[in-house]
């Protein structure tokens, strides 16, 4: 399947939700079933609100042609996630940190990522950085086996900037394109925890100038527009610079990607759709607004 149909997929149980939401009135929809739609699908209600006041403003305006209100709010959707659309300088090597509480799929992730990068011809590292859970360890070193790519690792309990420092070394040494760093998974609010993300981050700048060069918080779809005090702490106190979206195929939620980008401005940069590697799909805003309503009837 292409981008698109894999998205359309992925996004199914909101899709669903908002054909129930929206089906009324023969597509001729009012601002009061549109934030009830909105709202249903977490796109929370600050961006709800702003959504409907431009809605109710363009139709005020005339333009809004009848029955186009889906085609206006797909390219809403649209400009408002092209918005926080960010292209990143690539280092080298690239480093990436990835970050985010218990349970999201932080350790799935770093290997899906790494599989991207070998699919593009990169040669990747991956890092275990999250040392409190050796079952992570384990993890990280049956993917790295699986797609042939070297894994750093210490033994359970080891500081978590030694190991980024090593593999860091490594990778220099090695000529490897990107770094791809684990970590512990950790409550926005524990401050000690994010400290530690802190001087990880300051390690990670001694060794390669400019890393890390993207921070990627790992955010379960599931949370809905809960994820967004998440994204909030995490970009505070750990300069945060994109999402990694996972389960959006097991969620009617998909709408908080909206929140993410018009709350916070911050972009989504992947989106999880599935089990395996080719189902951690880059994020592109004007597929995400074509698959959450083209054709909804």
């Amino acid at each position: 399947m292409d981008l698109l149909a894999r998205l359309r997929q992925g996004l199914g149980a909101t899709r669903e939700l908002l054909s129930e939401k929206l089906e009324a009135r023969e597509w001729q929809i009012d601002a009061a079933s549109l934030e009830d739609a909105l709202v249903a699908a977490d796109v929370g209600i600050e961006a709800a609100e702003a959504l409907v006041r431009e809605f109710e403003s363009a139709r005020g305006k005339g333009q809004i042609p009848g029955g186009g209100e889906l085609a206006w709010l797909a390219a809403s959707i649209e400009n408002s996630l092209r918005g926080v659309e960010r292209v990143t300088p690539r280092g080298e090597p690239h480093v990436v940190l990835v970050v985010g509480v218990n349970g999201t799929g932080k350790t799935t992730s770093v290997a899906k990522l790494a599989a991207q990068a070998v699919a593009a011809g990169r040669r990747p590292l991956l890092v275990a950085a999250d040392t409190f859970r050796a079952a992570a360890v384990e993890q990280l070193q049956l993917w790295g086996e699986r797609l042939g790519v070297p894994v750093v690792a210490h033994s359970p309990g080891a500081d978590p900037g030694a190991v980024v420092f090593d593999a860091l070394s490594a990778a220099r040494s090695r000529g490897l394109t990107d770094v791809l760093i684990d970590t512990a998974g950790r409550l926005h609010t524990k401050h000690n925890l994010m400290a530690e993300i802190e001087k990880v981050q300051r390690i990670c700048a001694r060794a390669v100038p400019g890393a890390p060069h993207e921070v990627l918080l790992v955010l379960d779809a599931n949370t809905g527009c809960n994820g967004v005090n998440q994204v909030r702490e995490f970009r505070v106190h750990a300069g945060v610079t994109g999402v990694v979206l996972t389960k959006l195929d097991g969620t009617a939620k998909g709408g908080v990607v909206l929140a993410v980008a018009r709350q916070l401005g911050v972009p989504v940069r992947w989106v999880g759709v599935g089990e395996t590697a080719e189902d951690l799909l880059p994020f592109e805003a004007g597929s995400f607004a074509r698959a959450l309503l083209e054709g909804l009837t």
